[in-house]
């Protein structure tokens, strides 16, 4: 089939990839010419593991195109994806106007039956504004009603997890699809039905439902996840104050089936440009329909404040002027196996203890180009700040007389490192760790003193006094 793809971001880069991939004909469409000259030239703007390995078979393949030429897009695609931002308005709804442009470009140009598929995250009703959209398009051109410019709008979330998303395409959990009932949609299903075959043939993952339902599937499985992570962390603050160990409590409830492990790690937040966004729009939603969220006000509330825990533990332990201290910070993008820095946590820790007049090493595997463009922007007003914070290109080189390791994003390579080399190097020994990578006992063995989340604290005697 030929399909078009509109926008090359991570859900539409992705989706695009993967189609071609099981034998599609793509044509992947975006405005901002680097992008595309990126592709073009055999790279990624964007950090997934395996995206480049298969972008590069299909293009040699002649199966995945890339362009900014709009009508040649949607003169390609028998299946108009819109898979383009949804970035939060200053309200916390969606904004919708490159959604809506999408759409436009579709109506101006559009000739003969098409399928317009939502893939990215939009409110309940969306489908509702982009038909007519397009059909005020096909109105201007006196082809409103045309049997031969015949277009069905459906929903198709994604639900891919940033830096497992090539996998969880090709291996689904679900595939859902709400589309209307009349002829038009029903030609629609058929269509998309052809399109995921390949994913079907072991067993049929694909849910049929109404295309509102859809929109606010995928918002609901966003919103439970979040409330999973902010009631974890909640539970992790009281088990600071209590003497419980939150490894021990998630291991004792996720063992019950009713809940299981996922998604029940405490830390230092969650990030990314899903969860807030999603979080936030749902309860925007919520409100203009007279409704209030209020668990959902909670967890973006808990959220938030999680955020500050880890900053808190380090001036509870050194006090709040952080005045001619050093921090090693391991870990930058909001989560492993991305670059990604939308919400990261690293990024309201790392400004917290530059504006206490710390001075700052931080080291991501991937994320460090990104992070210096984000800081660069967070700190634009405070060019003395950004002044002390240095970018590294290994772990190592953040600790050489740090006053402290401070661990933010849980990359794996960070799960083992020498401690008797960390121990030897750091001015002293000590660990702030947001994600709970090691054993407390195991770190008051070697003389680290460890402070985590939600786990005992306790002072390793062979410390110096002036730790």
């Amino acid at each position: 089939m030929k399909i078009t793809i509109i926008g090359t971001g991570y859900v539409g880069l992705v989706t695009g990839a993967c189609l071609a991939e099981i034998g599609h004909d793509v044509f992947c469409l975006d405005v901002d010419p680097r992008k595309i000259e990126i592709l073009n030239n055999g790279g990624v703007p964007i950090h997934e593991p395996g995206l480049q390995e298969m972008i590069a078979r299909t293009r040699a393949a002649r199966r995945i195109t890339f362009s900014t030429d709009v009508e040649a897009s949607v003169a390609h695609g028998d299946v108009q994806f819109i898979a383009v931002g949804t970035p939060p308005d200053e309200d916390g709804s969606a904004d919708l106007q490159y959604v809506l442009e999408a759409a436009r470009n579709i109506g101006r140009t559009m000739n003969g039956f098409k399928v317009v598929v939502d893939k990215s995250t939009v409110p309940v009703g969306t489908a509702q504004r982009v038909r007519a959209v397009i059909a005020e398009e096909l109105a201007k051109r006196e082809l409103a009603g045309s049997d031969q410019h015949r277009f069905s709008v459906v929903s198709n979330p994604e639900f891919l997890k940033e830096g497992a998303a090539v996998d969880d395409f090709m291996r689904p959990d679900r595939i859902v699809i709400g589309s209307d009932e009349d002829e038009a949609g029903q030609r629609a299903r058929e269509l998309m039905k052809r399109l995921y075959a390949p994913f079907n043939r072991n067993h049929e993952r694909t849910l049929h439902m109404d295309v509102r339902s859809a929109e606010f599937t995928k918002y609901a499985a966003n919103a439970m996840l979040a409330t999973r992570i902010s009631f974890m962390n909640e539970m992790s603050n009281l088990a600071d104050r209590v003497g419980a160990d939150i490894e021990a409590v998630r291991r004792g409830i996720g063992s019950d089936p009713r809940i299981g492990y996922h998604f029940l790690y405490a830390g230092c937040g969650y990030g990314g440009s899903c969860f807030p966004k999603d979080v936030q729009a749902l309860i925007r939603t919520a409100s203009e329909s007279g409704h209030n969220l209020r668990i959902l006000e909670a967890v973006e509330e808990v959220n938030d404040r999680q955020k500050d825990v880890l900053v808190q533990k380090i001036t509870a332990k050194l006090g709040d002027d952080l005045s001619g201290r050093t921090f090693a910070v391991w870990g930058l993008a909001f989560k492993p196996n991305t670059d990604d820095m939308r919400e990261a946590p690293s990024r309201r820790v790392v400004a917290e203890l530059l504006a206490r007049g710390a001075q700052v090493r931080a080291y991501d595997p991937v994320a460090v180009t990104e992070a210096r463009r984000v800081f660069e922007l967070d700190l634009h007003n405070a060019p003395e700040q950004l002044a002390r914070l240095t970018f590294t290109s290994t772990q190592d080189e953040t600790l050489t007389g740090a006053d402290a390791l401070v661990i933010v994003t849980e990359w794996k390579e960070f799960k083992s490192p020498d401690f008797v080399y960390l121990k030897s190097v750091l001015k002293s020994a000590q660990i702030f760790d947001g994600r709970n990578l090691y054993e407390p006992d195991a770190m008051t063995e070697l003389g680290i003193d460890y402070h985590s989340i939600g786990r005992p604290y306790a002072q390793p005697s062979e410390l110096p006094a002036d730790a």
